[in-house]
């Protein structure tokens, strides 16, 4: 089974770290992954997204252009971009602190998740990523909050240890 997925917002929001994440825990767990990223010249401020394709077996190519199983989206220009490439009965996973428009798709199952507002509550709004890993952690199976803490400690422990404590909050907020 071949499940793609897209994770798009602006750039300095953390997508390409999320699906970077994301990636690293399905792969923990024995699967074949490829993670694409995009992004704009201008970088923050500017798109950026990243395709993750996960599989049981080998994955042919690593775009993901259509056909979408799943989009995180952190912001609207992300939802007008790639929500019509999610396939009906996909799973949306939007950042409703930005997102404040209603989305009209009924053939698919979307979320709202205040990712924002979670990361200013817990004192840093660089963190919203975190809180749409969190998203995606409850309303998927790939992967529990226990793989979240270790990948979290394995990318950020040794250069920056105290960033852990911080993420971790978001996630838990955003669960």
């Amino acid at each position: 089974m071949m499940t793609k997925m897209v994770f798009s917002g602006f750039g300095g929001q953390g997508i390409l770290t999320l699906g970077e994440l994301v990636a690293t825990m399905v792969m923990h767990k024995g699967k074949q992954v490829t993670w694409m990223p995009s992004y704009g010249i201008e970088m923050r401020g500017g798109t950026a997204n990243c395709g993750v394709v996960v599989s049981d077996g080998p994955i042919g190519s690593p775009f993901v252009l259509s056909d979408l199983d799943i989009l995180c989206a952190m912001n609207m220009p992300s939802v007008d971009k790639f929500l019509p490439r999610v396939r009906p009965g996909g799973l949306v996973l939007v950042n409703s602190s930005i997102v404040t428009e209603p989305i009209e798709r009924h053939d698919v199952t979307i979320h709202a998740i205040p990712a924002t507002q979670i990361a200013i509550d817990v004192g840093n709004p660089k963190v919203a990523n975190m809180a749409m890993l969190a998203g995606f952690l409850t309303h998927t199976d790939f992967f529990g909050l226990e793989d979240v803490e270790q990948v979290l400690h394995q990318r950020f422990g040794e250069k920056y240890p105290k960033l852990i404590p911080l993420n971790l909050e978001a996630v838990k907020r955003g669960m």
